[in-house]
């Protein structure tokens, strides 16, 4: 059980709960899109290969206390929204943790990322997980970014991570 879910909470629209192996098919479509994936180089190239590394990913998380994203449920549908949460990540050779988001195309510029990521933030913070919080972001992603700002983050550098040019907006704690 990694201490960095956010089982059960909830945020205006949103239930946070663990992903499953059976939100798979739900979560496909944001592969199926190129626009979801366009900015982040070295991920395979066939949708289903993509998803599946992703919930492999996600699950090895979970299992090594490495936080993880958490399923967005829409509270009024029912739906599967996106994805969310705190993930601790290696950056320059310092480990944080990061607000990862990710949102279906069906459900972008509703809101819900910034919604999702806000949530991450408060949880983390109210918390004492760390005394800062970053979203690692393609230098060309300019979606996320604004989330990030919109998140209370700035822009703290400008840096490689897996082989991608990423900004590193960063949030500090009150």
């Amino acid at each position: 059980m990694s201490k960095y879910l956010l089982e059960n909470q909830t945020s205006e629209r949103l239930v946070f709960r663990r992903l499953k192996p059976s939100d798979f098919d739900d979560w496909l479509p944001f592969y199926h899109n190129p626009k979801s994936t366009q900015f982040w180089e070295g991920l395979p190239s066939d949708p289903i290969v993509a998803c599946r590394t992703q919930f492999d990913r996600v699950f090895e998380r979970y299992e090594n206390d490495l936080g993880g994203m958490n399923a967005l449920v829409s509270k009024a549908s029912g739906e599967l929204v996106g994805i969310c949460g705190l993930l601790v990540q290696t950056v320059d050779d310092m480990q944080e943790l990061e607000i990862g988001y990710s949102v279906l195309p069906e459900f972008w510029l509703q809101g819900y990322a910034f919604e999702a990521a806000k949530k991450c933030k408060e949880y983390a913070f109210e918390n004492n997980f760390a005394n800062s919080l970053i979203s690692i972001i393609h230098v060309d992603n300019v979606p996320s970014q604004k989330v990030a700002l919109k998140n209370g983050m700035h822009l703290d550098k400008t840096t490689t991570y897996k082989d991608n040019p990423v900004h590193i907006f960063r949030v500090n704690q009150g």
